[in-house]
């Protein structure tokens, strides 16, 4: 898969139940924000990585998030990841895996240098974490010498400072309690689900001059 057809947001959800991630999987079906990961120290998350490919595959991206190591990456492709996160560089070995099976990479960079080699090693996205505890400066001040790059920022964000950091160069955004009230996603609350996910809507349409 190309990075130009990847989402521009990205849920994260972690350490909920299966019936909990479906959910708010269900209410992002048709939404902007088309892409969920599913952490890997979420309980069950590889069963759960293939019950919500399969019934939603088609209409949400599901990927795998903490992602740490091989046999990790590994097992979570094999479950229907169609994406995998970590919040750590990713080993070259992983990042070659992701591309023979055409599954888009997005390793963790905190500084320029692990940022430039992970993109060298062969990452299609490199995600800034934690992004707010740099701020969005730092996007454009990295950028100045290295470039635009194709950059993810998780770590802080949410739909009252996601602008913030798309106008100061970021490509991508995972957002995890950024979007929801978490209580809604416990108690399985669809229509507060909902109401998150047309906030943030409202907010990336803002963005794109809709």
């Amino acid at each position: 898969m190309s990075i130009q057809n990847f989402p521009k947001v990205t849920v994260i959800l972690r350490g909920y139940t299966y019936p909990q991630i479906r959910s708010v999987v269900k209410n992002l079906a048709g939404s902007k924000l088309r892409s969920v990961e599913i952490t890997m120290n979420t309980p069950g998350a590889l069963e759960a990585i293939e019950k919500i490919s399969q019934e939603f595959g088609d209409s949400v991206m599901v990927g795998a998030g903490t992602v740490l190591t091989c046999e990790q990456a590994q097992e979570s492709i094999r479950a229907g990841a169609a994406f995998l996160l970590s919040p750590t560089m990713l080993d070259k070995k992983i990042l070659d895996l992701c591309r023979e099976k055409h599954v888009i990479s997005v390793p963790g960079a905190f500084s320029p240098t692990e940022i430039k080699k992970s993109f060298e090693d062969g990452a299609d996205i490199v995600k800034v974490f934690p992004a707010a505890r740099l701020g969005s400066r730092y996007l454009s001040d990295i950028a100045a010498p290295l470039g635009k790059m194709p950059l993810m920022v998780v770590g802080g964000i949410g739909t009252a400072n996601i602008a913030e950091y798309f106008q100061a160069g970021a490509s991508f955004a995972g957002i995890a309690s950024g979007i929801f009230n978490k209580e809604d996603i416990l108690s399985q609350n669809e229509e507060g689900i909902r109401k998150s996910i047309e906030e943030m809507e409202n907010t990336l349409r803002k963005l794109e001059g809709e």
